[in-house]
């Protein structure tokens, strides 16, 4: 099942890149010498309140050829369970919905968030990155990507050339990928904001079937992302550098999340039917990322801002921080904090009205609302003998969606229709 913690191939350049700066900044970290092997390893857990549930295990192995090339392999694999907002909105009575393969349904009760239970998967990624220094100003790198679950998989390949000026003090960084996602959900596509439909209203199993099958279209889908990020990196000092980034990133495709419907509620916010969702099939996002990191008499720090706008109407501001602390030469403790804020896409709407022409486009998805977030954490890190590395990371993650301005009638004004999401992050982590 698609999750929204897939990061864009944009987002990922980005954090490759203050990977890169924390190299840079700060010479203890570990890096892997000529024809060493340097190798990560880490086991997470990611629990929601009362939803969904993911443990994910991380391998990064990287390999020196020389002084000029690098070799960096990665494989993550992680196993999801729980429940996750159905886009419904809570009602006076209990809510009955058909599973969306069409083969069973599940109960929701009085006043409760209609939750799908039936969120489970599982995920492999594996990635390949060359980099090669091409000379003392050049350095390219190229590299491939894929992940399959069991109803989506996605292959991808980026490249990106860095060129240094100024006695290496500046670096401008070019880098694209391009993906294309196969989506293939359970019980098939649904057709643009149909009704879904019980057995409970027919007769017999064929007839129910044939009425299921109205509401699907054959076949799979396809997704395809291009990403493009210009950068610049300036050393300010021996102490201080700076970074901004520019990324373009153009989707087009299957972009309408198969599982999501929305309830069409009366003026007295009663439920009349249940519809399934539909997005626009492409979407031009920008972005802008600013950072300053510093190395501090006893510590490193770093601040970040991110700006990101697109032709759905999402906009969003994030700013983020890391202060580490070595206690000793060994020993480091990390605080790390992050706001979001998030303004809805167009054709966000947390229910529809019957009555009202159905529109083209509409998703009560909570993830394209209106919304803030935060994170708060803490990291502890250990070196050990041998150059090995032990860490532990822990963060508490909350998304507070928030009504973008619609009126709530009769029986909604009873209910919590944008209840928060509380999540606990658990990371430990081996580096030797």
């Amino acid at each position: 099942m698609q999750l929204t913690s897939k990061q864009s191939i944009a987002s990922a350049l980005a954090l490759a890149s203050c990977s890169l700066l924390s190299q840079q900044v700060s010479a203890v970290e570990m890096t892997p010498t000529n024809d060493d092997w340097k190798v990560d390893a880490a086991i997470m857990y990611y629990g929601e309140q009362d939803r969904v549930q993911a443990a994910e295990v991380i391998g990064n192995v990287q390999k020196a050829f020389g002084d000029s090339s690098l070799l960096d392999l990665k494989i993550v694999v992680d196993s999801l369970t729980g429940a996750s907002a159905s886009g419904a909105v809570a009602q006076d009575e209990s809510q009955t919905f058909t599973r969306p393969s069409g083969d069973g349904q599940y109960t929701v009760d009085v006043g409760e968030t209609p939750l799908d239970d039936t969120f489970h998967d599982t995920r492999v990624q594996l990635s390949a990155n060359w980099q090669e220094v091409l000379n003392q100003d050049w350095t390219g790198n190229v590299g491939v990507y894929g992940s399959k679950e069991f109803d989506y998989l996605s292959m991808g390949i980026n490249a990106g050339l860095e060129r240094s000026f100024n006695k290496n003090n500046t670096t401008l960084a070019l880098s694209g990928a391009f993906s294309n996602d196969v989506v293939d959900p359970v019980g098939g596509r649904p057709v643009a904001m149909s009704q879904m439909v019980f057995r409970g209203n027919y007769a017999t199993d064929t007839d129910y079937q044939a009425a299921f099958d109205q509401t699907r279209l054959d076949g799979d889908d396809t997704k395809q992302t291009s990403d493009i990020m210009f950068g610049v990196t300036q050393i300010i000092n021996r102490n201080w550098l700076m970074q901004a980034n520019y990324g373009l990133s153009s989707v087009s495709g299957y972009m309408t999340d198969p599982y999501k419907i929305l309830s069409e509620v009366d003026v007295n916010g009663q439920t009349q039917a249940y519809r399934y969702e539909n997005r626009p099939d492409s979407r031009l996002k920008h972005s802008v990322f600013l950072l300053t990191k510093g190395a501090l008499d006893s510590g490193v720090v770093d601040f970040s801002y991110r700006y990101s706008t697109d032709d759905w109407d999402i906009q969003s501001h994030t700013l983020e921080t890391h202060y580490r602390y070595y206690f000793s030469p060994s020993m480091y403790g990390q605080l790390h904090l992050r706001y979001y804020q998030q303004q809805a896409a167009e054709f966000y709407q947390p229910f529809l009205m019957s009555g009202d022409a159905i529109p083209e486009f509409a998703s009560a998805d909570y993830r394209i609302g209106d919304m803030t977030a935060y994170t708060i954490g803490l990291k502890f890190g250990q070196r050990l003998s041998g150059g090995h590395e032990l860490s532990y990371r822990i963060e508490y993650y909350q998304q507070n969606p928030e009504n973008n301005g619609t009126e709530l009638p009769g029986q909604l004004q009873n209910y919590d229709l944008f209840p928060a999401v509380k999540a606990i992050v658990a990371q430990v982590s081996y580096s030797f």
